[in-house]
């Protein structure tokens, strides 16, 4: 009977947090105790979901996913029920231990990368030629054109590998929120912030203003934040992607707001700025 009393108060939790977008893969245990638990979508072997589920007297529970930034309570009679003070204590415990082991993971990559850039020469790559693009502070290592991704204090703690067809990936664990990669020099009163290297280099080439390129629409604002910190004084201007589905623009816009810029984006739906060029001949 009491077994499946848990198992039930089990189901309950985990449809609760499916419904939120939080499916976690993993066997539920509610035993009060925090677990990480793999969640639906996410790479094989994680544990980016965390949970805590007991069942004695009120059952109730506490669940996150780091990867979203979903996290949600849940009751068995559906009335708001507070965290207790032991689970304030195991989630801080967990988060610490979180975020020690994704220090770990940033300094490993970025170790590598620093071994991978250095191995790295500078070379054509067909691209480059398929974007229309000099190499500026791009390298070649193999068979993939390499960019360098800094942090707020000019270290080199990541990589991004684009590959002939244009596929792109980072060294795993690498930290890529609010990094970036530069082109040309940052010494003008104006600083342009990309999304894609290409896009950056194309800008650069046509306006001779320094680039900053934050990899993806998600990391515009981050970025944003990170060069209005390091440059107080100069213009801004967030050069989104005119993509169909409005997520660029919409980017573009919320990164500008954020540090009192101003954003441009391509006048034809699905172009960014290097597909416009490239258009135009230019």
């Amino acid at each position: 009977m009491l077994s499946n009393s848990i198992n039930e108060i089990e189901t309950a939790f985990f449809n609760h947090a499916a419904e939120n977008g939080v499916v976690f893969t993993d066997p539920l245990i509610a035993d009060g105790v925090l677990h990480r638990s793999h969640v639906q979508g996410d790479k094989a072997a994680s544990k980016n979901g965390a949970y805590i589920l007991h069942y004695d007297g009120n059952p109730s529970g506490w669940y996150q996913h780091f990867v979203t930034g979903v996290c949600g309570t849940w009751s068995l009679t559906g009335k708001r029920q507070p965290l207790s003070k032991t689970m304030f204590v195991q989630i801080e415990a967990g988060n610490k231990q979180r975020q020690q082991e994704q220090q770990q993971r940033h300094t490993k990559a970025a170790i590598k990368a620093q071994s991978l850039w250095a191995k790295s020469k500078p070379g054509n790559h067909s691209y480059l030629t398929k974007k229309r693009v000099e190499a500026h502070n791009s390298r070649v290592y193999g068979d993939a054109l390499v960019i360098p991704i800094y942090d707020e204090s000019s270290s080199l703690v990541n990589l991004q590998f684009i590959n002939a067809d244009g596929s792109k990936r980072f060294l795993a664990g690498g930290k890529k929120k609010s990094c970036y990669s530069t082109i040309g020099e940052l010494s003008s009163n104006t600083l342009l912030i990309c999304e894609g290297w290409a896009t950056g280099a194309s800008l650069y080439e046509h306006s001779g203003h320094g680039v900053i390129v934050a990899l993806d629409a998600g990391n515009l604002e981050p970025v944003a934040r990170v060069m209005r910190h390091l440059y107080p004084t100069n213009q801004i201007i967030i050069a989104g992607d005119n993509d169909e589905s409005g997520t660029g623009q919409k980017a573009a816009r919320a990164a500008a707001l954020a540090v009192g810029g101003k954003y441009i984006v391509p006048e034809l739906a699905g172009y960014d700025w290097n597909d416009l060029f490239n258009m135009e001949g230019v």
